[in-house]
């Protein structure tokens, strides 16, 4: 569409800042744009997937001086390290709800709270691990029709603030220019996210990476 069509810096490169059309920003805006964490708060993301990892970025670059990483996968915290995740949670490593888990490691809750699975469970557990008063939670993912989602209504009323977010609130035309020269500046590192580059030739096995989660971005190029 028209209206999808960002006019960026000439000198960025194609193959690095293309990237920045999905995933990436989603993830990387929910953080800055919506969930909005102060320097020093402290910050847990639902799902160490490419969107979730920008999320952290987006954390990082916010200043948090915790990042929490919620995932089922525990292959994937290694990697998340590299993003700035500083903790980790794996749900199956307890018997409690993860966000009772988060509340005792802060004291109550996380400042700021991202959700990247698309699971209504995880999107109640990053709402219910906010703390009251201030806490922000922000969701990303996008559950199945039939998803309800379920919380006490005190959880709201003890000021708690739930968010949704599209694209992570950025206007392709007008704000993507900004995300690439965030990049041009060493500010936003992009190259972390892609991990594969393939020809076209053998893109089913791209598909194949994404299907086995073996990586997180993989970047097609068009032959001659």
């Amino acid at each position: 569409h028209v209206g999808c069509v960002a006019k960026i810096n000439p000198l960025a490169p194609l193959d690095k800042v293309c990237v920045l059309s999905c995933g990436i920003s989603t993830g990387l805006g929910a953080t800055l744009n919506v969930a909005k964490p102060t320097k020093g708060s402290s910050v847990a993301i639902f799902g160490l997937g490419a969107v979730g990892l920008a999320a952290a970025e987006g954390a990082r670059i916010a200043g948090a001086s915790r990042i929490i990483g919620v995932d089922l996968n525990a292959s994937r915290f290694e990697q998340a390290k590299k993003f700035g995740v500083t903790e980790f949670v794996n749900p199956k490593d307890h018997s409690k709800p993860v966000q009772e888990i988060i509340a005792e490691m802060t004291d109550g809750g996380v400042d700021r709270s991202v959700e990247c699975t698309g699971h209504i469970d995880a999107m109640i557990s990053a709402f219910e691990c906010v703390h009251d008063g201030w806490g922000v939670a922000v969701l990303v993912g996008v559950p199945h029709k039939e998803a309800v989602f379920k919380t006490h209504p005190m959880n709201l009323l003890n000021e708690r603030t739930l968010k949704g977010t599209f694209f992570g609130n950025y206007k392709p035309r007008s704000d993507l220019p900004s995300v690439v020269e965030k990049y041009m500046n060493r500010e936003l590192e992009l190259e972390k996210f892609i991990t594969h580059t393939l020809p076209f030739a053998q893109i089913n096995k791209a598909f194949d990476l994404m299907l086995k989660g073996e990586g997180l971005r993989c970047i097609i190029t068009m032959e001659d």
